[in-house]
């Protein structure tokens, strides 16, 4: 017997509690990091490597699979995202070394490889018509997602004797429920040719969302690199360049940067796209600008403010960029377009920050920091420029050339 399938509403919110799931098990790691580096006896440079690692797999599947679903169907992607990711909650429960661990950190990448851009179409496909809370869920879902793993996992690794055993065990068990509830949701996907021709490994931007794509990239790559910073070293600055040894206190510094981000993104949700993009992009820039202070002023309550004020710039900004650049794009390129976004997202979510974590041994966590700080102003300042000079583009009845944007 063929079980019911969900209608359009509830199928909605249930594609979210699963994105915000998966996401939140992908912000579990932050706060263990330390304990890992306790038990396993690594520094820096091998931290940013398990946390980089994770993101240059799930690269890998987006680049691969990132488009599956466009032709083979939502369903089957999700349930084997889902059951993938399970077997990777298993292999971190069982880690007993740093290969074990670089193990789970790669299964778990290659299953949000597979579930990102899937579960991102999944709610476009599924929003309805006159309430298109689409974006937002996409927009929204990585501050709420991450904060909630990350905070989670930091109150668990204070407060219980065993807390890698509780965490992955939980969700091991509550992915495999979702593996199961996958079967009420509706198959929303085409279903276009070219299954096999999907799979060749390619950055998939249709004609004509390029020039939007082009527009909103320096928001995209400013606002992932910071959030690679924080959920890999951030923990690591609390303790080592402001002395606080409290687990709990990096996942509260991640929860104010990234919990703020979701809030932004909700509260902008009725901004134009490029407007949202521009003021997320400028508080975003005076935000980083004031965690520069607060590492030369040495102020705890200075790096939180900064950090809340940088997710408030996050949110918006990535709002307006996941809007700008997938309107008006069709139901069957959706995937595609979604994974590439999150391609440009994870890429500057984990190559500067691993070349921050061999950075650090070298000339200090502080130093790097403030580095990596102020070339994110610089990017997010081209972000605003960038949509000025579309702008001032289309006023003048002609389309900005993409080498203008890319530049």
């Amino acid at each position: 017997m063929v079980p019911p399938t969900l209608s359009r509403t509830p199928a909605f919110w249930s594609t979210a509690g699963i994105l915000l799931l998966v996401l939140a098990a992908s912000g579990v790691p932050t706060p263990l990091y330390r304990v890992y580096q306790e038990q396993f006896g690594f520094g820096p440079g091998m931290l940013t490597t398990v946390f980089g690692i994770y993101a240059l797999a799930l690269l890998a599947a987006l680049l691969v699979v990132g488009g599956l679903s466009d032709h083979v169907g939502r369903r089957p992607v999700l349930v084997g995202g889902l059951l993938l990711q399970a077997v990777s909650m298993g292999v971190f429960l069982g880690a007993d070394s740093v290969g074990w661990l670089l193990t789970a950190r790669v299964l778990q990448g290659l299953s949000m490889g597979a579930l990102t851009g899937t579960l991102g179409a999944m709610l476009l496909d599924t929003q309805r018509p006159d309430r298109p809370l689409g974006p937002l869920a996409n927009s929204a879902g990585p501050g709420i997602g991450l904060s909630l793993g990350a905070v989670g996992a930091g109150l668990t690794v204070e407060y219980v004797a065993t807390p890698t055993r509780w965490v992955f065990a939980v969700l091991a068990v509550v992915l495999l429920l979702c593996a199961a509830l996958v079967a009420l949701l509706p198959e929303t996907s085409p279903r276009a040719p070219g299954a096999l021709r999907s799979l060749r490994p390619a950055v998939r931007v249709p004609r004509p969302q390029r020039t939007a794509f082009l527009t909103a990239l320096p928001a995209i790559v400013a606002a992932w690199a910071l959030g690679g910073l924080y959920l890999s070293l951030g923990p690591s600055l609390v303790a080592s360049v402001f002395g606080i040894d409290d687990h709990l206190v990096g996942g509260l510094l991640v929860l104010a940067m990234q919990g703020t981000a979701a809030a932004a993104a909700v509260l902008g949700r009725s901004l134009a796209p490029e407007r949202a993009m521009v003021t997320g992009a400028s508080v975003f820039a005076a935000g980083v600008a004031g965690t520069i202070a607060a590492l030369v002023s040495g102020s705890v309550a200075v790096l939180f403010g900064s950090a809340v004020v940088s997710g408030l710039g996050f949110g918006l900004a990535f709002l307006g960029a996941v809007a700008t650049a997938s309107a008006g794009v069709a139901p069957a390129e959706r995937a595609g377009l979604l994974s590439s976004v999150f391609v440009a997202g994870y890429l500057s979510f984990s190559v500067p920050a691993v070349a921050a974590g061999i950075a650090a041994g070298i000339v200090g966590l502080e130093t790097v920091t403030e580095v990596y700080a102020a070339v994110l102003v610089v990017l997010a300042l081209g972000a605003v420029a960038g949509v000025r000079l579309r702008r001032r583009a289309t006023r003048a009845g002609r389309a900005p050339a993409p080498e203008s944007l890319a530049a």
